[in-house]
C-alpha cells in the first residue's frame, strides 16, 4: 500500500469519527462557550467541519499566502452537516488524485510575504489538517461534556459509550 493509500485510509476513519461529533452538536448551544477567552461552539463546531477544506487547499496549490485567504465558514447551525459533508467530499477527490512524487514536493505557507514553513505536502496535509482536527475534535468533545452530551467514542470508549 502506498502513502496516499494509507492517508485515505486514515482521512475515512477520521471522517468517520469527526462526523458523530459533529451530529451532536446541540443547536441551542451554538452561541454558549465555556469561557471568555474561549470560542463559541458553533465556532469550534465549524472549524472542525470545514478543516477537511485545508486539505483540498494543500493538495491543489505549493503554497498559500494566508493573510487574505478565504477559508469555508459555518454561519449557522443547520448548515453545520451539510459544509462539513462538502468539505469533506472535495478533500477525498483531492486526496485520492495526489501521486507520491506530489506528496514529497514541498509546500510554503505564508503571511504577508514571509515564509512561515516549507515543508513536504505530506506533513503539510499530517500536521495541518489531520493533525490539527483532531486537536479541535478533542475540543469539541470537552463542549460536549460541558452540555451534558453524550461524547463519542474515537479511539476507545467515552464514559457515555462504553461497548464497540
Amino acid at each position: 500500500m502506498d502513502v496516499r493509500e494509507l492517508l485515505l485510509n486514515e482521512f475515512e476513519q477520521e471522517m468517520s469519527k469527526t462526523q458523530t461529533a459533529l451530529e451532536r452538536v446541540p443547536a441551542d448551544k451554538w452561541d454558549w462557550r465555556p469561557h471568555a477567552k474561549s470560542g463559541t461552539f458553533g465556532w469550534l463546531a465549524g472549524h472542525v467541519a470545514t478543516l477537511p477544506a485545508f486539505a483540498t487547499t494543500i493538495t491543489g496549490q505549493r503554497e498559500l499566502e494566508i493573510s487574505g485567504a478565504k477559508f469555508p465558514k459555518v454561519e449557522k447551525s443547520a448548515d453545520l452537516l451539510e459544509t462539513f459533508s462538502q468539505c469533506k467530499a472535495d478533500a477525498r477527490r483531492a486526496l485520492a488524485g495526489l501521486t507520491e512524487e506530489q506528496l514529497r514536493e514541498t509546500w510554503t505557507l505564508k503571511w504577508n510575504g514571509k515564509v512561515l514553513l516549507a515543508i513536504p505536502r505530506y506533513d503539510a496535509l499530517r500536521a495541518l489538517c489531520f493533525n490539527h482536527l483532531v486537536h479541535h475534535r478533542a475540543q469539541l468533545g470537552v463542549y460536549l461534556r460541558l452540555n451534558d452530551v453524550p461524547v463519542p467514542a474515537t479511539y476507545g470508549p467515552s464514559a457515555d459509550e462504553q461497548a464497540f
